[in-house]
């Protein structure tokens, strides 16, 4: 609707094309409940208040809200293509995501970015970018590609980029690297934020990460991280993804001084929690049940993030701004009845409706170049101890621990009395057959090997096992789909899933992938995993800038010294296990 037009249905010289009445809207502006009507024209707010309209809906004293927004997340990590993580999320009042899509730049490099572009154009949901920092995220692996300055330029201006991703290079953020400089300078010339990413950097060299530029901060895993992290003025990014649950730490924190400093993100959450759990919707349920005000929930999950990505037109009920709109039966426990969208109405009670239009997700290229049977997992046992990486359990930062090695033949094996596998992760991108091995505690199989072509942020394929021999099974029932999932146990394949595109998503509906997740999950509890998404830990031990010990196709990574260290620590001091 042009703006003259909005302008008379909101002066009351014409009529409106939909009237929704006895609604309390969710006033994020003054922090209260506002029983009143909302006047909508041409998919905009025109005004709040009695009028004219062509079409009156009823809300029979119902709550309204803003749509949800998802201040950043990765849509990869769900594992399906852009439309089907809508078909997820819309019918839980999201109705915008502010998305990083550095896992697919990182296998595809620009035909990534482009790539997703296209696939959300035209979307039901609003699909806004920021645009990948770091590709790879460090010179510690072995990405698809590489997205220099130069790279990113030609997007900048796109008026769905709304920032620049996660800097997760905090080390040449804080050091003055010319590249990450440079990268911050494009975001700023366009005067769009920059999302940080500094998982416990702390102090002095905290200062120098804020001075670089960053705006924002979603790796706070603890309050004192969080407090310190706001007080230098970040905007903090409440998580709570599959892998990271920070959720529960942080709402404590937040103050009416201060929640307008705050944005609620699920970062990565696979399909099996967006439709058991839901998404936006469940972190604000979760807030309130922790005791954060109800209308500060929300405003969390609104205005904030509109604010922050200068997304004026939404993340408010007011004149002139879009309507997107939640109306729930049940404020506290976010029971969501209806969303609109442009003031047409998306989904209700809990699907969407089948007037939306959904466009075409074409193909991608494929994205797997490895021969399993040129790979060697056998590992020399050169000392009495070995590096060993420890999982902490919902949290997608490790320890670095030391183990007494077990050795079979004068190999270092794996010793699943004492939880200790054998995890290796194998190039993928070019062809080179290269292996990084090492050790993890926490998995807990017993006998078979899990194996993923989702390995942040490089995505090369990550396997861990009990033995060499079902590593590889699990490894080649990976290539063979040209990506994905696998359960491996005694050589046969017990569960599986495809990830076609970039070895990242599948086209498959959401509820297919979940069933496929459900059944891999199923599949390695048999074989002894304890943990409740093993492939979503199993995805965070190969990212070599979340501390403090990973592993790459370059070999185990030590995250606090930034650089690739040797299995057997000889020498060093560290201590040992039994």
């Amino acid at each position: 609707m042009q703006p003259e037009a909005l302008l008379a249905v909101a002066r009351g010289d014409r009529p409106a094309d939909l009237l929704l009445t006895n609604a309390r809207v969710v006033n994020v502006y003054s922090n209260e409940i506002v029983p009143t009507d909302i006047a909508i024209a041409g998919g905009m707010i025109a005004g709040l208040g009695p009028r004219e309209a062509g079409r009156i809906h009823d809300l029979k004293n119902r709550f309204v809200a803003p749509g949800f927004i998802d201040a950043h997340v990765h849509i990869e990590s769900a594992m399906a293509i852009p439309s089907e993580f809508a078909r997820a999320v819309l019918p839980r009042g999201t109705t915008a995501v502010v998305a990083d899509p550095h896992e697919i730049a990182n296998v595809m490099g620009t035909a990534g970015l482009n790539y997703m572009l296209a696939a959300t154009e035209g979307q039901p949901l609003h699909f806004f970018f920021t645009l990948p920092s770091c590709v790879p995220s460090s010179p510690l692996e072995t990405a698809g590609a590489r997205l220099e300055v130069d790279d990113l330029a030609p997007y900048i201006r796109h008026p769905r980029i709304v920032g620049l991703a996660e800097m997760m290079n905090f080390p040449g953020a804080i050091g003055g690297d010319e590249a990450v400089r440079a990268k911050i300078a494009l975001a700023a010339a366009a005067d769009k934020p920059v999302d940080g990413h500094a998982p416990e950097v702390s102090g002095q060299a905290l200062h120098a990460y804020r001075a670089a530029g960053i705006g924002s901060e979603h790796e706070c895993a603890s309050r004192p991280e969080a407090l310190e992290k706001l007080r230098l003025g970040l905007h903090i990014m409440v998580r709570e993804g599959t892998g990271a649950k920070n959720l529960k730490d942080l709402v404590p924190l937040i103050t009416p001084a201060n929640a307008h400093r705050f944005m609620w993100c699920t970062d990565d959450r696979h399909a099996h929690d967006l439709l058991a759990e839901g998404h936006i919707d469940v972190m604000i349920r979760e807030a309130i049940q922790l005791g954060l005000d109800p209308v500060t929930a929300f405003r969390i999950a609104t205005l904030n993030p509109a604010t922050y990505f200068k997304q004026h037109r939404i993340g408010a009920i007011a004149p002139g701004k879009r309507a997107d709109l939640v109306v729930l039966s049940d404020l506290e426990k976010v029971a969501v009845d209806e969303v609109y969208r442009g003031g047409q109405l998306a989904a209700a009670h809990g699907r969407t409706v089948a007037e939306l239009d959904w466009p075409t997700t074409h193909p991608v290229p494929p994205a797997m170049r490895v021969d399993p049977g040129s790979i060697d997992l056998r590992v020399k046992a050169r000392g009495r101890d070995i590096r060993v990486i420890e999982i902490v359990p919902d949290q997608i930062i490790t320890r670095s621990v030391s183990a007494r090695a077990g050795v079979k033949d004068g190999w270092a094996v794996a010793d699943p009395g004492r939880d200790l596998l054998k995890i290796a992760v194998i190039e993928r991108h070019r062809g080179t057959g290269r292996a990084g091995i090492g050790f993890v505690r926490g998995m807990g199989l017993v006998q078979g090997a899990l194996a993923s072509s989702v390995a942040h942020d490089a995505h090369n394929i990550i396997t861990v096992g009990v033995d060499d021999g079902d590593m590889l099974a699990a490894v080649d029932a990976v290539a063979s789909m040209g990506g994905g999932l696998a359960v491996v146990s005694a050589g046969r394949v017990q569960a599986r899933l495809a990830l076609p595109i970039a070895g990242l998503m599948s086209p498959q509906p959401m509820t297919a992938i979940n069933q496929a997740l459900n059944a891999l999950q199923g599949a390695a509890q048999e074989l002894g995993c304890p943990l409740r998404d093993p492939f979503m830990t199993l995805a965070f031990l190969a990212l070599p800038v979340i501390p403090a010990l990973k592993i790459t196709d370059r070999g185990l990574v030590d995250v606090e010294r930034f650089r690739v260290v040797s299995l057997f620590p000889t020498g060093t001091g560290e201590g040992t296990d039994s």
